[in-house]
């Protein structure tokens, strides 16, 4: 007997409040593709908490952590971390994610800041408009507001 032909006898046994829970969850298994986005958010948000953990790490051009990072450098640091894979600088992050518009944007999403067709800047959208990053030399990680409207967004694939 599969899962479809166990959910009416499932919801009875269930109750209401209950049918709402399964119908969510044997949805997911019924619906293609629906888990692989599952698993990209919980990868952003790993990669999100990834970040968070590495505050206060120094900025140094080039680096990649554990203990050190550069504004690319942090990104894919996380996502590894997550276990996705980023290319290494940001306009190589930027071409392989799923490009986004301001309005889809959830946290983990990556935020690339850009001057024309120049990527010069990447970081993680925490929400509310901040971003993980490391920004400059001199600087350590950290949780600051997007400061451009030059700003396009990317969801690791």
């Amino acid at each position: 007997m599969t899962a479809l032909n166990r959910v009416p006898s499932l919801l009875v046994r269930a109750g209401t409040a209950s049918a709402l829970t399964l119908s969510v969850v044997i949805g997911s298994l019924v619906i293609p593709g629906a888990g692989s986005e599952a698993v990209a958010a919980s990868s952003a948000h790993k990669a999100l908490r990834i970040a968070a953990s590495k505050k206060g790490a120094p900025y140094r051009w080039g680096a990649t952590g554990p203990h050190r990072f550069d504004c690319s450098g942090l990104t894919l640091y996380a996502y590894r971390k997550a276990g996705k894979k980023l290319p290494r600088t940001a306009a190589q992050q930027y071409n392989r994610t799923r490009h986004i518009s301001a309005s889809s944007r959830k946290a983990g999403d990556l935020v690339f800041f850009h001057s024309g067709r120049y990527i010069y800047h990447v970081g993680i959208y925490a929400g509310g408009n901040r971003i993980w990053h490391a920004p400059k030399s001199g600087a350590v990680v950290r949780l600051e507001r997007i400061w451009s409207r030059g700003a396009w967004y990317g969801r690791v694939r």
